[in-house]
């Protein structure tokens, strides 16, 4: 097979394997939320209520696609793409397979952070262009919380490269092999985990769709399709703090027996169970506890967490 057909293989390969997980992942959810309160969740439509979310997307896929007079077209339709397209392309670096990812980055952690950082755009195209308080409020909040917690995640994975010494998330998995940075970086693992949840904007940081506040923040003027990419975006979103936490800090799909991605896979997952299980149990955040949570605790630990991890490799090259 030829060096093209091959990367085309495995993009088409990640892409259908990412846009069925996706919507598995809503019905994973409904069903574990289910369990955490105490009640039952979707189980009527199909085998334990697994096509419940088929249902939902036919539903979304036949609704009116209606773009409200009173907002700006252009920006108003492009706005839920861009998030689909930023967190779809920060998979092209993610190493799935021992192999190494679609595409071989020397830069492969800046461009994931590139990327994640680009789709605050898509929120606040999204409450600009919808020409509602509302939804204004909702790309307001989700621009400044983005913002405050990309700083604390970027200090985090500086503290890997520091130790790795490499930007390629593939050469830091193989730096991984005979001990997973979460170790010997617990504090950054920490601080990553939280500013990704944050970043995710998903409970207990859900302020720019807080549906008892401003109804539901940004996408409030959104329906049918244009409303589902951003809740793929979402679902999309948790894998990729998954893969990019399993990749810096739990080594990717280094284990015994089990083949990389079988590992990788498992891995990702128990990722996405922690982020829902903070939804079932944390209530979300006052606005300014949000804000000051990101610049006065997360910020300050990742910060002192490089300082330190700094004058370490810094003693160890000199001592060398």
């Amino acid at each position: 097979m030829s060096a093209h057909a091959e990367l085309l293989t495995r993009m088409a390969v990640t892409l259908v394997v990412l846009l069925v997980a996706a919507p598995m992942l809503v019905w994973v959810e409904r069903r574990l939320l289910a369990r955490f309160q105490l009640r039952l969740g979707p189980n009527r439509v199909g085998p334990f209520g697994i096509l419940q979310t088929v249902a939902d997307a036919l539903k979304l896929l036949t609704k009116e696609d209606w773009v409200p007079p009173f907002a700006d077209p252009v920006p108003y339709v492009v706005a839920p793409m861009i998030l689909g397209i930023t967190v779809l392309g920060a998979f092209a670096v993610v190493p799935f397979t021992a192999s190494g990812a679609i595409v071989d980055l020397d830069v492969g952690l800046l461009f994931f952070l590139a990327m994640s950082s680009v789709g605050v755009y898509s929120v606040m195209l999204a409450g600009v262009a919808s020409n509602s308080k509302y939804a204004m409020l909702g790309a307001v909040r989700a621009a400044a919380q983005m913002i405050s917690y990309e700083l604390a995640m970027g200090l985090s994975l500086a503290s890997i490269v520091l130790i790795a010494g490499s930007f390629n998330l593939h050469d830091i998995v193989v730096a991984q092999q005979g001990l997973p940075y979460v170790v010997i970086q617990p504090f950054a693992f920490v601080v990553f985990v939280i500013a990704g949840l944050a970043e995710l904007k998903r409970a207990p940081f859900d302020l720019p769709e807080a549906e008892n506040e401003i109804v539901a923040g940004f996408h409030t003027e959104y329906s049918s399709m244009k409303f589902a990419l951003f809740f793929l975006g979402e679902y999309l979103g948790m894998i990729l703090i998954g893969a990019i936490a399993t990749t810096v800090f739990l080594g990717g799909g280094n284990g015994p027996f089990l083949p990389a991605p079988v590992w990788f896979a498992i891995k990702v997952g128990l990722f996405i169970y922690l982020f829902i299980w903070a939804r079932a149990t944390l209530p979300r955040f006052r606005y300014d506890h949000l804000m000051a949570f990101g610049w006065k605790v997360l910020l300050p630990v990742a910060l002192l967490n490089l300082m330190v991890t700094g004058a370490l490799v810094v003693a160890r090259t000199a001592g060398s």
